[in-house]
């Protein structure tokens, strides 16, 4: 009946391949399954480390399982343009949001913009804690100037799910905006990325 046929238990228990440890193959699907509250999407953002965690789960199957939904990630973007422009935040929610509304932790990035407002590139910035001493302008302006950009879009999510920018992510608008003016590179704009919504910080 084919792939579509089988659930998600059962496809995952296609990648991983075989069971370990006295556990069964669909015992290793549920364990990964489990890890993620139940959903894929979540596991999107696992590393090797938290799927080894799992019972009965080595790095050779933790690595076939990131490297299934990485691939799955990619076939789900691969009908937009190469060079997705950017309009305003809802584009930016558009381009960064599956990748960022879930993550357990802070990332920053800073999107790359070409004359056209298109995405040239996407430079993850830092990640963990986000605090306007750790942010480096540098790790911005460096490779925008390499790829020759015009401007660029900070983005960065918060875990708790709520956009709403802090006195701290607004210090980090002011900071890597005015090195900007200093290299010629406009920030367009600071937007944090939410479960289901954005705000602007600049």
């Amino acid at each position: 009946m084919g792939s579509r046929a089988l659930s998600v238990r059962e496809l995952l228990a296609l990648v991983i391949g075989s069971g370990g440890s006295g556990a069964s193959v669909l015992s290793l699907a549920d364990g990964i399954l489990a890890s993620g509250g139940g959903r894929l999407r979540p596991l999107l953002q696992a590393d090797l480390g938290e799927l080894e965690s799992v019972p009965g789960v080595g790095r050779a199957t933790a690595a076939r399982v990131v490297a299934a939904l990485e691939l799955g990630f990619r076939a789900a973007r691969e009908d937009e343009p190469d060079r997705p422009r950017i309009r305003g935040p809802a584009d930016v929610y558009a381009f960064m949001g599956p990748r960022l509304r879930d993550l357990p932790h802070e990332e920053f990035h800073a999107l790359l913009l070409n004359t056209q407002h298109r995405v040239l590139r996407d430079v993850t910035v830092t990640r963990g804690i986000l605090d306007a001493s750790l942010i480096h302008p540098r790790e911005v302006f460096r490779p925008a100037i390499l790829a020759s950009a015009a401007g660029v879009i900070l983005v960065h999510n918060h875990p708790s799910g709520d956009p709403t920018p802090s006195p701290e992510d607004r210090a980090v608008s002011r900071q890597v905006g005015e090195a900007g003016k200093s290299v010629g590179i406009r920030v367009l704009d600071h937007v944090v990325v939410g479960k289901g919504r954005w705000a602007s910080a600049m």
